[in-house]
């Protein structure tokens, strides 16, 4: 499958959006206030955006509940729909741009969109390319134990069980060599 630049950005923004959002009642919400979006907003060098507020938070929080869905949809079909859902409420406009310095490519948020408009139709398109391909089980949540975050699994063989592997893949590794050790052990 190929991945285009415009793509890569727009699944990197979706997956730390995801991932943004609290696990249980008892963690933080890693976008607390606008401060934080606009940092966000800043760091996935997202085009287009003007002067945020605690309206476009709120919306920005309502979209990531729904790309969330996306991530835990059990097939296809209920990707399909969630992603329709999002890129249809942004109301897209496809249209080919070339700016900062990246060659053309295409945005499918409307000029003059909201932050959650932009993000809804940009990130939502780019998911869409993963259940057109076939390749929807690529979008995943980490299998290990205490973590759920999001990610894609861009590897050839679509084997990818972790958000990292150096940190919950080597985590639980290290567990099982331990529990093999001590059972050996006796």
């Amino acid at each position: 499958m190929l991945i285009t630049h415009d793509t890569r950005c727009a699944l990197d923004t979706v997956v730390d959006l995801v991932n943004t959002a609290p696990e249980d009642d008892t963690a933080a919400d890693g976008l607390p206030d606008v401060a934080t979006l606009v940092d966000f907003v800043r760091n996935h060098e997202i085009s287009d955006v003007g002067v945020l507020s605690e309206i476009d938070l709120s919306a920005v929080r309502k979209i990531r509940s729904r790309f969330a869905a996306v991530f835990a949809a059990p097939d296809a079909r209920a990707a399909a729909g969630q992603i329709n859902d999002l890129v249809a409420a942004a109301g897209t406009t496809p249209r080919l741009t070339d700016h900062d310095g990246y060659d053309w490519h295409v945005h499918y948020f409307a000029p003059g969109a909201s932050v959650a408009d932009h993000l809804a139709a940009d990130c939502g398109m780019a998911l869409a390319f993963f259940v057109v391909a076939g390749e929807q089980e690529r979008l995943r949540r980490c299998e290990a134990p205490d973590c759920r975050r999001a990610f894609v699994d861009l590897s050839r063989n679509r084997s990818r069980r972790y958000c990292d592997s150096r940190t919950c893949g080597n985590r639980l590794h290290v567990a099982a060599y331990r529990a093999r050790r001590k059972e050996a052990a006796g």
